[in-house]
């Protein structure tokens, strides 16, 4: 991954012709390569509420269909004990061996696939899992004569299962409705003819047609036609975006109207949706500390409460006597014991906030920076970009002993080699045909700007530092924004202002991540202090840091976050990278379009709304939230009926509630947010 980067130190205005620092890290005409900044591990495991390996060890995974074959077991085998309950109470006189096989059958209708599981996993010396809890424990109450107990742990262990799969089903849509941004075709055109091709087979600088409610299958320019673009399942936001010739198409958008003639930027697998779904992919890999230590803390626990189980049914067996008892309050002990609310609600809030984030247009890497958000007390910003537009207009032109036009003239020149905006705008500004033969001797200068030979004069655009080192003497500017400074021949030779604008909701932004508990926000950025003074004053910034090289902001970044607690970088892009790597949370702004904001974050707002800051913090908050109401109420339960099932006070149907009835409501209260099922 490589950054051109390029720093204009673009001081203040009007005779102070500072390169500023666009993306607040762009060094002008120095080159850095950001490799391997943010790597991350791409398995492509799919989340599937598979606990074999978090000592749990259900391994069913949760599909429409399976759901649906497991909700018809569980109504055939709840009629089949309720009708069974009702003859054994009324025909108190059937044999004991015909009341058993009766009861097998139900039993075996909604546990059979339990029995298998925990009989292969047994071969596989995985046996202290859930199923082999359960299976014990059910068979335990056969013999001991506890026919509807058995079956009714059984199938209340299933209807469990239904709730969290229904549960996981709905996180998995709300993260997964992203994977189905992929395209299933491109119409390429050739030599006048539309061929349906694959997306992959694509090449850079084909033309492809997108016709009326389909996607978007590749990043490119429109060439020909005029439309409407949905945006929604990448960004969140309903309201369509209007495109024309000249306007970039996205990868994921839906076309809502006229017929798009596209010309291919990008291939398929740099494209911004087959980034997002690689980021999608990877969400599950990074799991928060409360999922590692629940993980960690079933691998110990399980096996801890079988032993318990079993000198249970021993010790006081070989002191007291009533063996039958002491095996009862054993299996009672077992089926409490089972990790599985733990072990399935934990993950399951995480995927349930991730979820509701992304249909919110925030993407986040996984439960790890869901609980780091949550707890995030200081945000750094970047500031061309992120709380300015970064989009750059010449709004002044001051020459000195030279015309204006030859002023733009020099500055386009000397520029023709840069892709930082400001270069662009003059370039722009200049609207003519460079001659590439004028230029000699080119040379760029590191954090200050360049040196070139234009028509066999000595020209240096740049900063005020620049000039000084050349003995250039600038003069002050009245106007705010960006100045770039030019000399000819050891000569001043004026300069031009370049100005940005903030974005419309930078300052509500602001002011709603304080509302969330945010105690300090910080702004670093390559300007002048007073450009950077005003920007932070007029959106609320507390503290302010201008001036800065791109090296300078990278450590004083580190500096900041190492004494403010967890801390959240948020930029704009891969200029940004260093500091979004090293930062606990790296937050970019990336629009839709931005690949480095999909690669170098760990959170990715899909559009460039910062409002949606504090909407994903809310969001993490809530998360976190439910993770300790869920951990606390399980262990309050079941520590409880534990220690009463010891006792002999509570029997088997205590133990179904607070196995079955805990997972059940801690599913409920992962997935149950204050406006209904979080969708």
């Amino acid at each position: 991954m490589h950054d051109h980067e390029h720093e204009h130190n673009h001081q203040d205005c009007c005779c102070s012709h500072e390169h500023h620092n666009h993306h607040d890290t762009h060094e002008h005409h120095e080159h850095h390569e950001y490799h391997e900044y943010h790597e991350h591990c791409h398995d492509h495991h799919e989340y599937n509420h598979s606990h074999g390996g978090c000592g749990c060890g259900c391994g069913h995974e949760h599909g429409d269909g399976e759901q649906k074959e497991t909700l018809i077991k569980v109504i055939i085998s709840g009629v089949l004990l309720i009708a069974l309950t009702v003859i054994s109470h009324i025909c108190t006189d059937i044999n004991k061996f015909i009341l058993l096989a009766l009861y097998l059958v139900p039993y075996l209708i909604v546990g059979y696939e339990v029995l298998i599981d925990a009989a292969k996993n047994l071969v596989k010396g995985r046996a202290l899992d859930e199923n082999f809890l359960m299976a014990v424990a059910t068979i335990g109450a056969f013999i001991l004569s506890d026919y509807p107990e058995a079956v009714a742990v059984m199938l209340f262990f299933q209807v469990g299962e239904l709730f969290e799969g229904y549960a996981s089903a709905k996180s998995k849509k709300s993260i997964g409705a992203l994977m189905e941004l992929k395209p299933d075709f491109a119409n390429i055109e050739k030599d006048g003819v539309v061929t349906k091709v694959s997306p992959e087979t694509v090449k850079v600088g084909d033309i492809i047609i997108v016709k009326p409610g389909e996607k978007v299958p590749l990043d490119g320019i429109i060439i020909e036609g005029n439309s409407s673009l949905d945006t929604s399942s990448l960004t969140g936001e309903s309201m369509p975006v209007d495109v024309s010739v000249g306007d970039d198409a996205v990868s994921g958008c839906i076309n809502s109207g006229g017929v798009l003639k596209i010309k291919v930027m990008k291939e398929f697998s740099n494209s911004a949706v087959s980034k997002i779904i690689e980021l999608t992919d990877t969400a599950a890999e990074n799991s928060s500390k409360s999922e590692k230590f629940i993980t960690k803390f079933a691998k110990v626990y399980t096996p801890c409460v079988v032993i318990g189980a079993v000198l249970l049914a021993v010790i006081p067996s070989l002191i007291f006597g009533d063996v039958a008892a002491w095996v009862n309050r054993a299996i009672v002990f077992l089926v409490v014991s089972c990790p599985c609310a733990l072990v399935v609600s934990v993950p399951l809030c995480f995927f349930m906030g991730m979820g509701k984030a992304s249909k919110n247009g925030v993407l986040i890497k996984g439960g790890e920076f869901t609980e780091k958000l949550a707890k995030t007390n200081t945000f750094i910003f970047d500031k061309t970009g992120t709380l300015t537009r970064g989009i750059f207009n010449v709004t002044a032109v001051h020459p000195e002993k030279i015309s204006e036009d030859k002023l733009v003239e020099f500055a386009a020149y000397g520029e023709y080699y840069s892709n930082h905006p400001i270069a662009k705008t003059i370039k722009e500004e200049y609207g003519k045909q460079i001659d590439t033969h004028r230029l000699k001797e080119y040379k760029e200068i590191a954090g200050k700007g360049v040196s070139v030979i234009i028509d066999g004069h000595s020209v240096l655009i740049g900063n005020a530092k620049l000039m000084d080192e050349n003995n250039i003497n600038q003069h002050p500017c009245h106007k705010s924004g960006t100045t770039v400074h030019v000399g000819v021949d050891g000569k001043y030779a004026g300069h031009i202002v370049i100005s940005d604008t903030i974005k419309s909701n930078s300052q509500k932004a602001i002011r709603l991540l304080k509302e969330c508990g945010v105690s300090k926000t910080v702004m670093l950025t390559g300007d002048n202090k007073k450009i950077a003074n005003e920007v932070a004053g007029l959106v609320g910034i507390d503290e302010v840091h201008s001036s800065l090289l791109p090296e300078d902001k990278l450590e004083l970044a580190k500096e900041i976050m190492e004494n403010s607690g967890i801390s959240a970088y948020v930029g704009d892009g891969i200029n940004d990278a260093p500091a979004l790597a090293a930062a606990d949370v790296g937050i970019a702004m990336g629009g839709i379009g931005s690949d480095a904001a999909i690669e170098a974050a760990d959170v990715v707002i899909m559009d460039d709304n910062l409002t949606k800051l504090s909407t994903a913090v809310k969001i993490a908050k809530k998360t976190i939230k439910k993770v300790y109401v869920n951990i606390t109420f399980i262990l309050i339960v079941k520590a409880a009926v534990l220690v009463l099932g010891a006792l002999g006070i509570v029997g088997m149907w205590a133990a179904v509630f607070a196995d079955v009835g805990s997972l059940i409501i801690a599913v409920l209260n992962s997935a149950i947010d204050k406006n209904g099922i979080m969708k």
